[in-house]
């Protein structure tokens, strides 16, 4: 029997980047605050909650006074900056560097658009953390399509200028271009820009290799997370035997039987540690290590 852990699965660099200022936040002072879960993986939010984070939403946000506040890796519009400012917040900025560079080029363009007649479309995740960050650029002017069919509620006859929430599908973007493109008014410009992360957008095709070289896998992921799902619907399209898991405790003896290879992968909220517990889980019910 054969058990793999996916390498290429794991936190990407913003949230490695958000939970290691938590950390060192929390050495030096035993306790902080963070605007939203850090990350979508409950075992994780209970580990540093264990250490002393305390999550709070934007509603207990507004009576914090005087005290230490985390933005996590999505990023916040700038309403919760100027809120932290009012109320002697100090800010612990973990937004990811990917998501503060689209924010400024959001903000740019419709700063530069004194009458606002562009039409400035975000490609994204209605109420995701990150779009309403990216939305609060354009003081909440921002249109926000969640699935190529939305696009045709645009009008073709004014300008639009095209972005993307970081982690969404890349071929999914594409298809919103190409019907833009096909559509646009000849007196109407179209400019977009593909602002999908690299580091999430690549690991789509190597999840796809990774569940295919194995009878069954185990998808290591919150139930939170968006990206989590767009990965294990791949993993499922390609290797029917496929299961999601929040936890180690929920993987069943049932899933492994008739298996050679068994693969454990993840999204990017998904720690190495949980996908680790995950293979003792299952070298136990095999009985590997009797």
């Amino acid at each position: 029997m054969a058990i793999e852990i996916d390498s290429g699965s794991g936190f990407c660099f913003g949230v490695t980047r958000a939970i290691s200022k938590a950390e060192e936040t929390l050495q030096e002072d035993g306790q902080l605050f963070c605007l939203g879960d850090i990350v979508h993986n409950g075992k994780e939010c209970d580990r540093l909650q264990r250490m002393g984070l305390k999550t709070i939403n934007h509603e207990q946000f507004l009576q914090v006074r005087n005290a230490k506040v985390l933005l996590r890796a999505h990023g916040e519009p700038p309403s919760t900056y100027r809120q932290a400012e009012d109320n002697g917040v100090e800010i612990i900025d973990a937004t990811c560097p990917v998501v503060l560079h689209l924010q400024e080029r959001i903000k740019k363009e419709y700063m530069a658009d004194t009458q606002h007649k562009k039409q400035i479309v975000i490609f994204g995740k209605n109420g995701h953390a990150e779009v309403l960050g990216l939305v609060g650029q354009t003081d909440g002017n921002a249109i926000v399509i969640e699935s190529p069919a939305e696009v045709e509620h645009l009008d073709f006859g004014r300008d639009i200028s095209l972005y993307s929430q970081t982690t969404k599908s890349l071929d999914a973007f594409r298809q919103i271009v190409e019907y833009i493109q096909g559509h646009i008014s000849p007196q109407a410009t179209f400019t977009y820009y593909d602002t999908i992360c690299r580091q999430v957008a690549n690991r789509m095709p190597h999840i796809r290799e990774f569940a295919s070289r194995h009878d069954v896998v185990i998808f290591v992921c919150g139930r939170k997370s968006s990206n989590g799902r767009v990965l294990y619907n791949e993993c499922r399209n390609v290797n029917a035997r496929s299961y999601m898991v929040d936890s180690a405790d929920e993987i069943r003896p049932e899933w492994l039987t008739e298996s050679q290879s068994i693969g454990i992968c993840g999204a990017t909220s998904t720690p190495k540690w949980l996908m680790e517990e995950c293979k003792v889980r299952i070298e136990q019910l095999l009985g590997c290590n009797e």
